[in-house]
C-alpha cells in the first residue's frame, strides 16, 4: 500500500465507524425482555468499581454476578460532567429506556442533593444520565471485547446478553451502592 492509500484509510475508518454508530443509535436497543417474576428479582444492586463487578442482591444474597466496564477514568467519584468517572455512593434504579443509544439502560438517580452541592461548590455542573447499559447499538458483536478497558463515560456497561437479563430481574425503584 502506498502512503497515501494509508493516509485515507486512516482518516476513512473512524469516520465510517462514527457514521455507523450515529445511524445505528437511532435504530434503538430492540424490543426489552418481560421482567422476570418478583420472586426472582433484585432487591438491591452492588458495584464494586475496583474489581469491575455488579452484583444483582435479593434477601442479601448475591443471585447474578456481572464484569462491568466503567467510565474511561474510573477512580475517584464523580465530581463534574466530563470527568468520565462513575460515581460512588448510594442511589435508585429510577427509570429505564428501551431506546437506548446502547443497547437498554437503566437510569441510576446520580446526581444527588449532595452531589449537586459539591458540584455547585466548585463551580460546575455534576453531570448526569449515568446508567446501566448494553453495548452500544450496532457494536454487540464485540461481545465480551468491550471488557478490555473502561470506555464509558461514567456508566456501567455489560454484554446486551447480559443486559437483557438485568432489564427483567431489576424494578424501577431498586437501590444501587457503588462503591470502590
Amino acid at each position: 500500500m502506498t502512503p497515501r492509500l494509508l493516509l485515507i484509510l486512516a482518516l476513512a475508518l473512524p469516520i465510517a465507524a462514527f457514521a455507523y454508530t450515529q445511524g445505528m443509535a437511532r435504530i434503538g436497543s430492540g424490543t426489552p425482555p418481560a421482567m422476570a417474576a418478583t420472586a426472582e428479582q433484585a432487591d438491591e444492586i452492588r458495584v464494586v468499581k475496583s474489581e469491575r463487578r455488579l452484583e444483582l442482591m435479593r434477601d442479601g444474597q448475591v443471585i447474578r454476578s456481572y464484569p462491568v466496564s466503567l467510565g474511561a477514568a474510573p477512580e475517584g467519584h464523580k465530581s463534574r460532567e466530563g470527568d468520565e468517572r462513575t460515581p460512588e455512593g448510594a442511589y435508585v434504579i429510577d427509570w429505564r429506556n428501551p431506546n437506548s443509544i446502547a443497547h437498554l439502560s437503566l437510569h441510576i438517580s446520580y446526581p444527588n442533593a449532595d452531589d449537586i452541592a459539591r458540584a455547585q461548590a466548585q463551580g460546575v455542573s455534576p453531570g448526569g444520565d449515568i446508567m446501566i447499559h448494553g453495548i452500544a447499538n450496532g457494536w454487540g458483536f464485540l461481545g465480551t471485547l468491550h471488557r478490555m478497558w473502561d470506555w464509558t463515560n461514567g456508566c456501567i456497561a455489560v454484554t446486551n446478553t447480559e443486559m437483557r437479563e438485568i432489564w427483567s430481574l431489576v424494578p424501577d425503584g431498586t437501590p444501587i451502592v457503588i462503591e470502590w
